[in-house]
């Protein structure tokens, strides 16, 4: 009897030991796992009126009044993509999601999210500047960030340039603290330094932005800054 209870006791110290090495090498593979993927493109359409052309914006860079913007997501794993716009007068505004109730509503994987919608672009009028396109996606969603931008869109016009730094300093805040996770993951779309190609637009519509998209993967958060120096 006391034999079998010592086999008995043998065995589950085994099975423990087992179950304390699984668990450990399960937590490790979580913290390493790519919960983060989506395909994401920065187009603009430039040129002279006989010329236009459409290119990657793949890092800061010069543009012009008349200028076109236009932006795609396209989720692969469900994670949290935000973009914020910060323009050359000090205002913010939020392109993406198209509203926060959006990430309950219609919020789809492979689904393509233009910005803006549809077949309209945006175009730089003739107030010149630094324009800035933050680009924030996580595993979780951004409630304090989220939050903050509520509270400066119901704000009253004196109000706004404080709260407007306050969601500035909230996106710094957010990339300092996610640093370690801060490796780019993205699938380059520049070949020699310059952009991937360039697509003529000889069409009177415009052309497509999905076929200069980027792939981004990373760990828990990403983010990238783009600033346009608007002339």
């Amino acid at each position: 009897m006391d034999a079998l209870r010592l086999r008995v006791i043998i065995l589950f110290v085994i099975l423990s030991i087992l179950s304390l090495f699984f668990n450990d090498n399960l937590s490790f593979s979580e913290e390493g796992e790519k919960n983060i993927s989506f395909r994401w493109a920065f187009g603009a359409i430039v040129g002279a009126d006989n010329d236009r052309r459409l290119v990657a914006i793949t890092r800061d860079t010069v543009l012009k009044t008349g200028d076109q913007l236009k932006m795609l997501v396209e989720l692969k794993e469900h994670c949290f993509v935000y973009l914020i716009y910060h323009t050359g007068t000090g205002e913010v505004a939020m392109l993406f999601p198209y509203d926060l109730k959006q990430f309950d509503a219609n919020y789809q994987i492979l689904k393509k999210y233009y910005i803006p919608k549809e077949n309209r672009w945006f175009e730089l009028d003739e107030k010149t500047g630094l324009e800035t396109f933050y680009l924030l996606a996580s595993a979780k969603r951004l409630v304090a960030f989220e939050g903050l931008y509520m509270e400066y869109i119901g704000a009253d016009t004196k109000k706004k340039p404080g709260i407007a730094a306050e969601i500035l300093k909230k996106i710094r805040q957010v990339k300092k603290k996610h640093q370690k996770f801060a490796t780019l993951a993205e699938r380059p779309v520049r070949i020699g330094g310059t952009v991937r190609g360039v697509i003529k637009d000889k069409k009177t519509r415009l052309p497509d932005i999905d076929p200069i998209a980027a792939e981004v993967n990373a760990t828990n958060f990403y983010s990238r800054t783009f600033t346009i120096e608007h002339q």
